[in-house]
């Protein structure tokens, strides 16, 4: 089904709501953290993303990780593949609300929870990877697409790759031959710019970026009752 019939079609309508709603959640998250963390807790930046479950945020961080996941559990997508990867995102924003991340010395319970935690994490970013380098740039048989399509399949392209690039270098940021740039808070940096990614290909495809155009028929069409068109 094309892009286009999500205007027309009232039955999905949601799937841009929650395309929508999953891009705001994946962009304003990292910087609500922050900011939060800043104003109410007087707190300073945190090493990653998910160590501000070790701050008076650890509400926000766990219930926007859960509003996130439902709202992937929920988006079905067209085929069993994007089911498939969007089930499987959700499930890992779940995972890493569920299970923090390893305190500063862990016990070997929490050490184990943290195992869980970066497990979470790759299925989450690795399934929203893929969604947006292969499923988000896929266009029906036979269908041309359309300038505003190519534009987007750009978009997920870059986003894709950003992604991918982000994480990789927020996992070498974490070994310890780079222990000196931890004042610099690289893998919360890239970790944000991974989410701010993830946010803006979902919010281009729910069409808040980039809306496809009317069909030219549809432009201007003069009523069938033989009447002239006020």
């Amino acid at each position: 089904m094309s892009e286009a019939s999500h205007r027309v079609d009232p039955r999905l309508i949601s799937y841009l709501t929650l395309r929508k709603a999953v891009g705001l959640l994946g962009i304003l998250l990292p910087f609500v953290l922050a900011v939060g963390n800043w104003l109410i807790f007087a707190g300073g930046l945190r090493q990653s993303v998910s160590g501000y479950y070790y701050t008076g945020m650890r509400d926000v961080l766990v219930g926007g990780l859960c509003a996130i996941g439902a709202f992937l559990l929920a988006y079905h997508g067209y085929d069993r593949w994007d089911g498939f990867f969007t089930n499987a995102a959700g499930i890992g924003a779940i995972g890493v609300a569920l299970f923090p991340t390893q305190p500063a010395h862990p016990s070997f319970r929490a050490t184990v929870v943290g195992y869980l935690h970066f497990a979470s994490g790759t299925v989450f970013f690795v399934s929203l990877s893929v969604i947006a380098l292969w499923l988000f740039r896929k266009t029906a048989a036979g269908r041309p697409r359309s300038r505003v399509k190519k534009i987007r399949d750009i978009i997920y392209l870059v986003c894709g790759i950003v992604m991918i690039a982000a994480l990789a270098l927020a996992g070498l940021s974490s070994l310890p031959f780079a222990a000196g740039l931890s004042p610099l808070h690289p893998v919360l940096w890239l970790e944000t710019t991974a989410t701010f990614a993830f946010g803006v290909a979902w919010l281009v495809k729910g069409q808040a970026i980039l809306p496809d155009r009317p069909a030219p028929s549809a432009i201007g069409r003069r009523p069938q009752t033989g009447a002239r068109a006020p």
